[in-house]
């Protein structure tokens, strides 16, 4: 008797089937850019409501914050554990219950009439959020294993996650100003309602790698906690200012937590972060890198959409108009350029440029002035750095995700979302309080309060150009190899698992 090998006995599976299979695959995939476009929107759309809630509920200027402040730090916080707890008990279960608990927040957000019971829902909006998108990446990276289909599918995520913050600057406005601030919350009720039920039919369930051998409560603990107080700090460091006790102490309470979560999960026999995913270059190396990039772009958002109000004088509605050439660059490169640059190029290739854009796109908005219109100045910035975000946050994402093992892609997922969500936040207050310092100096010098405004977001923008410089060195010091590893020579060939 002859045996024949395993792969030639296999069975194979109709081509109706496997059609059938893609469809739900790019199906599933517009369901998880939706929930990433609900949490990505929340980031930025109540910015522009603020006004109408501050005289609604009676807000002080400095309790307005956390209306903000409560959905980033939540945001922030649970997204390392949300991300490891999709690996152990199913990412498809996760994912769906930080959209259960995002959306029945947003309810509670829309129907707050008080200032503390809003701030609190925010702070629950944003673990749903975090939640939520913990797992995103990873269900991409295990739906998608080829290379060619998998950039592809980032490409779409990217243009949410990029396009998202001024999407919602537009969105916000629009609302606001045609119906009242309570709508930038029920918006999200019948959207979250269709991605619980098409994520529940569409997305497959994945098991995880179970919780047999106990979890980690007290790791879990830890982290949370640690990011939690660091944000903290981050975020209160421009009333407080940064050389305070209270942020060198809650900043320093930070550092000892991080601290003693790695010497408890060197210890443990089944940590919830095992610490072999610190010695993949790919991941660590391109968080690094994203992590700076995403500082520059949240300088754009926050800065460019202060010199459009408070010197060009545009209202909510227009400031979010004014973003769109930005995200319709980066729509256009999801299209699926970018993705067919990579596969002819090699991510490294494509990242390099991109970099370099969004630093040219910084210098440019560097340049805008008191007396300069939007055309044509801050609207070739926009486009350049359209160009440099479209082009750069695909290959890091890909190299981030190229060798990270199926068992642990949930906690990938995790560490390149919190990368994103601290430097984003470390990056605003950074590149603000840059830009309030130096508009303080020149206005105690005699200038004019539009000139000194300027001149502060000249300063703070030539900071965040200098901040996407430094990310480019190091991914030329760093991701080369890991980016040349992750280039597939067959792309079709690929189908190995994340």
């Amino acid at each position: 008797m002859i045996l024949m090998p395993e792969t030639a006995i296999a069975p194979t599976a109709s081509p109706d089937a496997t059609a059938g299979a893609d469809r739900r695959r790019w199906i599933a995939l517009i369901v998880v850019c939706l929930a990433m476009l609900m949490n990505t929107l929340d980031a930025s759309i109540v910015n522009v409501a603020l006004p109408s809630i501050q005289r609604d509920l009676n807000f002080s200027q400095a309790n307005l914050t956390w209306v903000v402040d409560a959905y980033l730090i939540a945001l922030g916080s649970f997204l390392l554990l949300a991300g490891r707890l999709g690996d152990l008990v199913g990412r498809k279960r996760v994912f769906l219950a930080g959209i259960l608990l995002f959306t029945l927040a947003s309810a509670w957000c829309g129907l707050s009439t008080g200032r503390t019971e809003l701030i609190v829902a925010r702070f629950v909006q944003g673990m749903g959020g975090a939640i939520s998108s913990s797992v995103i990446i990873a269900i991409i990276a295990i739906e998608f294993p080829r290379p060619v289909e998998r950039a592809r599918a980032m490409s779409a995520y990217i243009f949410v996650a990029v396009g998202g913050g001024s999407l919602g600057l537009l969105a916000g406005g629009v609302l606001t100003q045609s119906i009242n601030w309570h709508w930038i919350f029920f918006v999200n009720l019948p959207i979250g309602a269709a991605v619980l039920v098409a994520g529940w039919r569409l997305i497959d369930q994945d098991e995880g790698i179970g919780i047999r051998q106990g979890v980690d409560v007290l790791g879990s603990v830890l982290i949370t906690v640690a990011l939690m107080v660091g944000i903290y700090a981050i975020v209160t460091s421009s009333q407080h200012g940064w050389g305070s006790a209270h942020t060198l102490g809650f900043g320093a309470v930070a550092v000892a937590l991080v601290a003693a979560f790695f010497v408890l999960q060197s210890r443990l026999r089944n940590p919830i972060m095992p610490l072999r995913i610190l010695r993949l270059p790919g991941l660590i190396s391109s968080s690094l890198v994203r992590s700076l990039l995403a500082s520059a772009m949240w300088a754009v958002f926050f800065l460019g959409a202060l010199y459009l109000e408070k010197v060009r004088g545009f209202s909510p509605l227009e400031i979010g108009l004014g973003f769109l050439p930005m995200t319709g660059v980066v729509a256009i490169l999801s299209t699926g350029i970018t993705a067919r640059l990579m596969g002819r190029f090699g991510p490294f290739r494509v990242l390099v440029p991109g970099i370099a854009a969004a630093v040219i796109g910084l210098l440019v908005l560097s340049r805008v002035s008191e007396h300069s219109g939007y055309f044509p100045t801050f609207f070739i910035g926009l486009v350049v750095m359209g160009f440099g975000m479209g082009t750069s946050f695909m290959p890091l994402l890909t190299i981030a995700m190229a060798d990270v093992p199926r068992s642990d892609a949930g906690l990938g997922s995790g560490i390149v979302n919190v990368s994103q969500q601290l430097s984003g936040a470390l990056g605003l207050a950074v590149f603000s309080t840059i830009a309030t310092s130096h508009a303080r100096s020149l206005s105690a010098d005699g200038h004019t309060p539009i000139a000194a405004l300027t001149g502060g977001y000249h300063v703070a923008f030539l900071a965040a150009a200098g901040c996407a410089a430094f990310g480019g060195v190091t991914a030329l010091a760093l991701l080369r190899p890991r980016a040349r590893a992750a280039e597939p020579a067959e792309p079709e060939a690929v189908t190995a698992d994340v």
